[in-house]
């Protein structure tokens, strides 16, 4: 399949954090091809092939949503946040409860002409919205259990040019980055495990554990970073379509980061710097680095508009010139 086929297949499939099993189906009959797939108690999912150095590719695999926390006794549903859910996209939104059966529902609001003198000027609190999907409580009962998982609408839709928007390209654009590197590393003189990660979204909490035991030389992580729109701060931003942003930080091994870029120089390959103060990425990055003794650590991140939003977007160029980035310095590594 192709990286558009690829990204379409990855997006389809739910995976709200901390009930990520259905997008674990899907990676793990991706990933069958290249070694024997493995999974950890947190549901972290794992695929090593080949000796010696031993590289530990990482991109998380859940999502933001919500959990069903109850039933009214009218029929609608009420949820609270799982990750950093933007509470400006909730009114009318569609949604998706993942119950006994796949429900559609949307998000209650109510009409302009109802509404306070203030209430169109804030963003709701998710205490204080409810999903409707048509039911009554005796029917939606029988279907919807407290724990469900809830996402908004799956979207996917080709706009001009390369670039996509789709939900949960956060992060999985990274995953079919790694993907796609993988493909290119089979046969590689050293030694590669891919993580996809779980429960990046409620702090990290998958790739915190994931590392252990690996008896990694180095690491490479690949996320989303923030993408020019209007009304954000240039500095602070990637250019949609002008490839990869290489992490530079206080907490990334800059040895590391420097032969990122030469990589990507010596080899064509556009990329773009994302120069990190403090003590943080915000990224796996940080909590695989603080694994065991400490773990040689780089960041890979793909520019996406409208992060943690139903319409994030990215350019397919982007995706694939990662995994070109991410290949061509293993291999580089590999051949020195």
């Amino acid at each position: 399949m192709n990286t558009e086929e690829l990204l379409y297949k990855l997006t389809g499939a739910s995976g709200v954090s901390g009930d990520e099993g259905c997008i674990t189906k899907v990676l793990c009959e991706l990933l069958e091809p290249y070694g024997e797939v493995t999974t950890d108690a947190i549901g972290n999912v794992f695929v090593t092939f080949g000796e010696g150095y031993h590289y530990l590719l990482d991109a998380h695999i859940d999502e933001i949503g919500m959990i069903v926390k109850a039933v009214t006794d009218d029929g609608f549903i009420k949820v609270e946040a799982c990750g950093g859910v933007d509470n400006r996209m909730l009114l009318s939104s569609e949604v998706t409860v993942w119950g006994r059966e796949k429900l559609c529902g949307v998000i209650s609001n109510i009409p302009p002409h109802l509404q306070k003198d203030d209430d169109s000027s804030k963003a709701p609190k998710l205490e204080d919205v409810a999903i409707d999907v048509g039911l009554t409580k005796d029917e939606a009962d029988k279907l919807i259990a407290p724990g469900d998982r809830v996402t908004f609408r799956r979207n996917f839709e080709r706009l001009c040019g390369t670039q996509l928007c789709s939900n949960v390209l956060d992060d999985r654009s990274g995953v079919a980055a790694l993907i796609l590197a993988i493909n290119k590393l089979k046969g590689a003189d050293c030694k590669v495990t891919a993580m996809f990660s779980v429960q990046e979204e409620l702090g990290m909490r998958g790739s915190t554990v994931g590392a252990f035991g690996k008896a990694v030389d180095e690491a490479i992580a690949v996320d989303v970073s923030f993408g020019y729109s209007p009304k954000c701060k240039k500095s602070d931003c990637g250019i949609v379509g002008k490839g990869p942003m290489i992490g530079v930080a206080p907490v990334l091994d800059r040895e590391m980061s420097d032969k990122l870029v030469k990589t990507a120089e010596d080899n064509n390959i556009p990329y773009q710097l994302e120069v990190m103060g403090g003590n943080r990425t915000g990224t796996n990055a940080d909590a695989i680095s603080l694994t065991e003794s400490g773990i040689r650590t780089s960041l890979i991140s793909i520019p996406l508009k409208y992060m943690h939003s139903p319409v994030e977007v990215i350019d397919i160029k982007d995706v694939e010139n990662t995994a070109e980035l991410i290949a061509a310095y293993v291999l580089g590594k590999a051949g020195a």
